[in-house]
């Protein structure tokens, strides 16, 4: 009886499948160009067989903007997305906030994977970053998307500052007025450049006295390092106003 020498092939371990690091859930389908493939997962995830409110939303995000719909029959992501709901007896608003999920996750990747947000952390949180954007540095609203709840999130991207009531202050010709009040006249002889800066100096102080603010005055050379003492000083406030709220 002869003796075969069976050749050991192993090459070593097998590369894992391509995961979301963020949401530990496999990504196959997600990964993948392949129209069917993406819509096969899909509705899959949909069906409950390793649920990703993540993945579902960076399937649909890419169905949108490669135009994958195409290669499955359908003239646009919205016919898409209403065939879709038909079929798995989904509402419309939920189907769309998937895809505003995916295209959030899709455009702040490298910001949520730094900071390893996970669907624990509340993926329905993502459209709702941009608002957040405009009103607070970059850094607090990406710590604040993985931190607060969905209503916290929510109202913080809507800015917590109430809108301010409308000034009593006012310029009648050289008069400026507080209500119904004479509060100060500017001398006639004032040239109109002289007088309008000093109007607008006027009206500021009253607005700031009026909202029990602090009036603080400040000598500087001209009007270009004005604007860039405007813009740090709004920056510095906007970040104390921040760590104000933080310690309430």
């Amino acid at each position: 009886m002869s003796k075969e020498t069976i050749p050991n092939q192993y090459d070593g371990p097998r590369a894992p499948a391509k995961r979301l690091q963020s949401s530990h859930v496999s990504l196959d389908y997600v990964s993948s160009d392949n129209a069917a493939e993406i819509d096969a997962g899909i509705r899959e995830t949909i069906k409950g067989i390793g649920m990703s409110i993540l993945a579902m939303g960076l399937g649909l995000a890419k169905l949108k903007a490669k135009g994958l719909y195409d290669d499955l029959g359908f003239r646009s992501m919205n016919d898409y997305l209403e065939h879709l709901c038909d079929e798995m007896q989904i509402e419309r608003s939920t189907a769309h906030n998937w895809l505003y999920i995916g295209e959030a996750y899709t455009k702040y990747r490298r910001d949520l994977e730094r900071i390893e947000f996970t669907d624990a952390d509340g993926p329905t949180k993502l459209p709702y970053v941009d608002r957040a954007l405009e009103l607070y540095e970059k850094r607090d609203v990406f710590k604040n998307v993985k931190d607060m709840s969905l209503r916290a999130f929510k109202e913080y991207s809507k800015g917590e500052e109430a809108a301010a009531p409308p000034s009593k202050i006012r310029v009648v010709g050289n008069k400026v007025y507080m209500g119904k009040k004479l509060a100060i006249t500017l001398a006639d002889g004032l040239d109109p450049k002289t007088k309008s800066y000093l109007a607008k100096v006027n009206v500021q102080a009253g607005e700031a006295l009026e909202a029990g603010e602090v009036l603080y005055t400040t000598r500087l050379y001209d009007m270009d390092e004005l604007k860039r003492f405007e813009r740090g000083a709004d920056n510095l406030k906007k970040q104390m106003r921040i760590n104000f709220k933080k310690k309430r």
